[in-house]
Formats: C-alpha cells, sequence, structure tokens
C-alpha cells in the first residue's frame, strides 16, 4: 500500500513538486481549483461591506453550541425592491422568534412566520413594505457591447459580466459572473449600433436565497425567505426574487430534519427551528470580514477554468465545461 506525506505548512506548488517527484515526473502537475484560490494575491479579493449582510442567529443545538448562519444580499441592480422590504424587516427585527418552517430534502429550507396562514395568529408585518410586480425577476440594465472582432464586453451600470470558457447553459442563451454572483441574460433584447441591449438575472445555485411567495401575481414580501440545499432548481429562476446566498453557516440548515408534510413542512410547531434574531451586518459588533474572489481577477479566470477542466492528479480526463453552479465564487473571512 503506498503511504501518502503530508508537508506541513508547504506551499501548494511545493506539494505538486513534491507529488510529482514520487510519481516520477519531472514536471508538477497543474494546480487544483482549491490550490488556485489559496495562492490568490489579496489584490484579487474584494471586501464584502457589512451593511451588505444578514446575520441569522438560529436557537442552540441540542448541544448548547450557537449556530448562526451569514447571507449576503445582492448588489443591484437586482432584486432592490425586495432587498430594500427585507432591510426594513431586518430593522424592525421582525423575525426574532420565529422559526424555521419547512426543510425539503435535495431542495430548499424556508423560514419565516408558522402562523402566517392564520390571520388571527399571524405577525403584523412592519409598514411600508414595497410590492414588486414579476418583471422585476430580470433586470434590462445591462447592455453588450460588441467590438468589431473580439469578444462582447458586457456593461451596465458600471458593472462587467465575465465568461468562462465553455459556458452552455439548459436554462439561458449565456451565463457568467457579475461583480462575484453566477449570472444569466439573453432572454430578448434589441441591437443598437455596436450595443445589444439585453436582460439578466440570478442563478438559482446551491446556497443562493429566495423570496418564498403565493401563486402569481403574489412575488411574495421578503418575510418569507428559503435558501437552497440541493441540486440547483434552474428551473425557478425568473419565476421567483432571489436576494441573496449563504456565505457562512449554511451546514446549520443543511442538515436540519426533513418535515413530513408536503414540501417538506413540519408537521407539528415543536419539529421547528427557532430564530433567536436576524440583523444586518452593521449591527452585529462582532462579524468578521468577509471578501469574495473577484470575478474579475485573473486568479478567477485560473479557478474557472481549473473546475470546468481537472487537470490535477486524481483526474483523467478534463470535462471540457462545468455547469455555471459547479464554479461557487469562494468567499473567506479576511486575511
Amino acid at each position: 500500500m503506498a503511504a501518502l506525506s503530508l508537508i506541513p505548512n508547504s506551499s501548494p506548488a511545493l506539494a505538486q513538486a513534491s507529488a510529482a517527484q514520487a510519481a516520477g515526473r519531472t514536471k508538477p502537475s497543474p494546480l487544483a481549483p482549491s490550490e488556485i484560490v489559496a495562492a490568490a494575491p489579496k489584490a484579487d479579493w474584494t471586501a464584502i461591506p457589512a451593511s451588505d449582510l444578514l446575520v441569522m442567529d438560529l436557537a442552540p443545538d441540542a448541544k448548547g453550541r450557537p449556530r448562526r448562519v451569514v447571507i449576503q444580499l445582492l448588489p443591484p441592480p437586482f432584486s432592490q425592491g425586495w432587498i430594500g422590504n427585507i432591510r426594513k424587516l431586518a430593522g424592525a427585527h421582525w423575525w426574532d422568534g420565529l422559526s424555521i418552517n419547512r426543510v425539503q430534502d435535495n431542495y430548499v429550507v424556508q423560514w419565516g412566520d408558522g402562523n402566517a396562514e392564520d390571520k388571527a395568529k399571524a405577525k403584523p408585518l412592519p409598514e411600508g413594505l414595497a410590492v414588486m410586480p414579476e418583471s422585476e425577476y430580470t433586470t434590462d440594465d445591462l447592455t453588450v457591447v460588441v467590438p468589431f472582432g473580439k469578444e462582447p464586453i458586457f456593461e451596465g451600470r458600471k458593472h462587467a459580466l465575465r465568461n468562462f470558457g465553455n459556458n452552455r447553459d439548459a436554462y439561458a442563451a449565456t451565463v457568467g459572473f457579475l461583480d462575484g454572483w453566477p449570472i444569466a441574460y439573453g432572454g430578448g433584447g434589441r441591437l443598437v449600433g455596436s450595443t445589444f441591449e439585453t436582460n439578466a438575472w440570478p442563478i438559482h445555485c446551491y446556497g443562493m436565497v429566495g423570496v418564498g411567495r403565493d401563486l402569481p401575481p403574489n412575488t411574495g414580501t421578503g418575510a418569507e425567505l428559503y435558501v437552497v440545499i440541493g441540486h440547483a432548481p434552474r428551473h425557478l429562476d425568473r419565476n421567483i426574487a432571489l436576494v441573496g446566498r449563504v456565505i457562512e453557516g449554511i451546514e446549520h440548515l443543511s442538515s436540519l430534519p426533513r418535515g413530513t408534510l408536503p414540501l417538506g413542512f413540519y408537521a407539528s410547531p415543536e419539529e421547528r427551528t427557532g430564530i433567536q434574531s436576524i440583523r444586518l451586518g452593521s449591527e452585529v459588533a462582532d462579524l468578521p470580514l468577509y471578501e469574495y474572489l473577484s470575478t474579475e481577477s485573473e486568479s478567477f479566470a485560473k479557478y474557472a477554468d481549473a473546475r470546468a477542466n481537472r487537470r490535477d492528479d486524481f483526474f483523467i480526463r478534463p470535462a471540457g465545461g462545468a455547469d455555471i453552479c459547479n464554479i461557487p465564487v469562494p468567499v473567506r473571512r479576511a486575511q
């Protein structure tokens, strides 16, 4: 049986060189995606403002350990009406004392007012919440500049959407990354000179947070939220508002007992997990600084290519492409 030797505190390049030597190769194998991320310079990381974070503290687990979930809210121009409501709800401490009411296997975890269907017991919502039309599930605040003989340049309100390698997609004409988020676009548009005006929308990947709603034309207020804990339900894209993603603590949601009623709802209030509080990050004194790997950086380009074409030692054949949700944007505590 071959023995694997680990080199404490060694660099990824040194570890690869050692592995290559042990395997009889003269050159180190290409870096794995995680090694590319670890080697990314500080300049390639973008800080996430605390005001763009939502911090959910659940009731302690059975052993008394705290359970904190940190959510990053989507930036403009996406879903800002719902996000404005979420900021009001958090500012009013509306979720305090409510619960997680639904856990559906390979699908979503949902939280809010477990008595929302009973008008006599439902918790009143704060005044002044906005009502959004279905058209707000997408944005047309994005233009595509097409220089002759060159790759398109995607711009809109100073945003730049970056494609990655082979970006075929079953649910959209094109997918890519915009300011650190997975985005789809191309659902119609018009060509004006060298500029193509199109619409774009965020994507239901693992860990994304959306707004629960009733049947159309209801679009939800943001009081009922869910997070994806299974295979990316892309059929929900453009049908429900996405407002953010979990960047830390998703294990506290994905490991919860599954509900036994239809759609994963719990059969009794006793099965629900209580919510101690939900606050904007700017209100949380002990919150660390988080940052994401800029999707405009060379490090991210290398990382995305490595995710789509695994060339490190474990793999035999590169896939030649990757689903957009299989290229999660790296997020870390600031170093």
